[in-house]
């Protein structure tokens, strides 16, 4: 059973597989406005599983990060930005459908979000990653996306492909990785991002 399990999860993943662990279920739907729901409690009968205990590691609850509107409303819906998600998914070798969570869970499509630690746009770049990834106007969707995709890639060769420590180094950063001994960090917030972002990972691979 558990080698079965274990490679569901490899097919799952593809570019970037990861081992994890024990966890519990998680639903989610998209409503008419686009907009992502996810619980692990369903009270509406459009909630369907996305993903099953044993798929994705810790589960806890955190409040996310804080965003705030910047200039006029943009679109939030996972289409707005699929030129600019695909260009950044065949340039960096990542699967579409992991950019989109990323971006879901860090600006939940809003290309004018900003964090209350200053983290801009949809995929929600600090300033000093911004230029390090020569990302010239972070406000910019299609260079904001490109530079969160770059650094995913970048991540996810530094840790050998694994999904979670990737997702955890974006949420926390590599050196708080690196602190908790290569592992996902002892953080709610984070812990509860690799979580919600491999949940609506499976959710898009899935089409829903």
């Amino acid at each position: 059973m558990r080698s079965s399990r274990r490679t569901r999860w490899l097919a799952l993943v593809a570019v970037l597989a990861a081992p994890v662990a024990r966890a519990g279920d998680v639903y989610s739907y998209v409503d008419a406005d686009g907009v992502i729901n996810i619980t692990n409690v369903p009270t509406d009968r459009r909630y369907r599983k996305v993903i099953r205990q044993s798929e994705v590691a810790g589960l806890y609850r955190s409040t996310p990060q804080a965003a705030e509107p910047r200039g006029p409303a943009t679109p939030r819906r996972p289409d707005a930005y699929s030129d600019h998600v695909r260009g950044a998914a065949q340039r960096y070798k990542l699967p579409e459908a992991l950019i989109l969570a990323v971006m879901a869970v860090e600006s939940n499509f809003d290309a004018r979000a900003l964090s209350d630690k200053g983290a801009m746009g949809l995929m929600q770049l600090m300033p000093g990653t911004a230029r390090d990834l020569y990302v010239a106007d972070a406000w910019d969707p299609a260079q904001n996306i490109d530079g969160g995709a770059r650094y995913l890639r970048l991540l996810a060769n530094q840790y050998a492909g694994d999904l979670v420590k990737t997702l955890a180094a974006y949420n926390a950063g590599p050196e708080a990785v690196r602190r908790a001994g290569e592992a996902v960090p002892d953080i709610p917030e984070t812990r509860e991002y690799v979580r919600k972002v491999v949940a609506l990972y499976q959710a898009f691979k899935a089409g829903r």
